[in-house]
C-alpha cells in the first residue's frame, strides 16, 4: 500500500508551519525530507505518524502500518539490550530478535543494561526496534544522530533491505545514506504563510 499525502498543512502550537504538501511513498521506495532546522520536518513526520492532527489536508495509507522512530531512543534503562528488544517485539506481536541484534551488531552488548550504553550504542538499539515491529512503513526523524560512520552504514544497509522486501521509508536526515531508491523533498518552499493561530482567532 502506498502512503499518500494530499494538500497537507501541519501546525506547531496552533500556528501552521508547512502547507500545500502533496507527495507519495510507494512500496520499495524512500523519501528523504530536507530543510533547515525549525522548518517543520519533525512536525510533518509526527502528523504523518498520527501523533498530532493535520491542520488541513489528508494522510492515507499510514495508521497501523507505521513504525515511528523519533529523537528519543525509547529505551528502558534498567533492562538489558535483549530485554528491550524482546519487550518491543512482544508489543508488536513477535518474539524473534536475532535479526535485529545482528543487523546493528548488538550481540556483544546483549546482556548489558541499556542505561550503561554509549549514546551511539543506544541509538543503534533504538533503531533495532524497527526490525522487530514488522511494520512496512518506517517514519524516521534524524535516525543517524549519535551514529559513527560505520553505524550509519549499518543503518543504511538495513533500510535498503527493508525497501528491497517491499517496505518503504519517510525520513528526515541531512546525511546522504547512499540509497538510490530515495527521492528528496525540500520542505522549505512549503513554509506556511503568516496567519493568526487558532487560539488567537478565538479572541478576534
Amino acid at each position: 500500500m502506498m502512503l499518500n499525502v494530499t494538500d497537507l498543512a501541519v501546525a506547531r502550537g496552533g500556528i501552521p508551519v508547512l502547507e500545500g504538501l502533496t507527495f507519495s511513498v510507494a512500496p520499495g521506495t524512500a523519501l528523504v525530507l530536507r530543510g533547515p532546522n525549525g522548518s517543520g520536518k519533525t512536525t510533518l513526520l509526527r502528523t504523518v505518524a498520527g501523533l498530532q492532527p493535520a491542520f488541513a489536508g489528508t494522510v492515507d495509507g499510514a495508521g497501523e502500518r507505521i513504525a515511528y522512530a523519533a529523537h528519543s531512543d525509547g529505551l528502558k534503562s534498567m533492562l538489558t539490550v535483549t530485554e528491550n528488544l524482546t519487550f518491543w517485539a512482544q508489543v508488536f506481536g513477535g518474539t524473534d530478535i536475532a535479526q535485529a541484534l545482528s543487523d546493528f551488531q548488538l550481540e556483544p552488548l546483549a546482556d548489558r543494561l541499556a542505561g550503561n550504553l554509549s549514546a551511539g550504542q543506544k541509538r543503534r538499539l533504538g533503531l533495532a526496534r524497527l526490525v522487530v515491529t514488522g511494520r512496512p512503513l518506517w517514519v524516521l526523524d534524524e535516525p543517524t544522530v549519535s551514529l559513527d560512520t560505520a553505524s550509519v552504514a549499518l543503518f543504511a544497509s538495513v533500510v535498503r533491505r527493508h525497501l528491497g522486501a517491499g517496505g518503504s521509508a519517510l525520513m528526515a536526515t541531512h546525511i546522504d545514506l547512499g540509497i538510490p531508491e530515495a527521492e528528496v523533498l525540500d520542505v522549505a518552499p512549503y513554509k506556511a504563510s503568516p496567519r493568526a493561530s487558532v487560539l488567537d482567532e478565538a479572541f478576534l
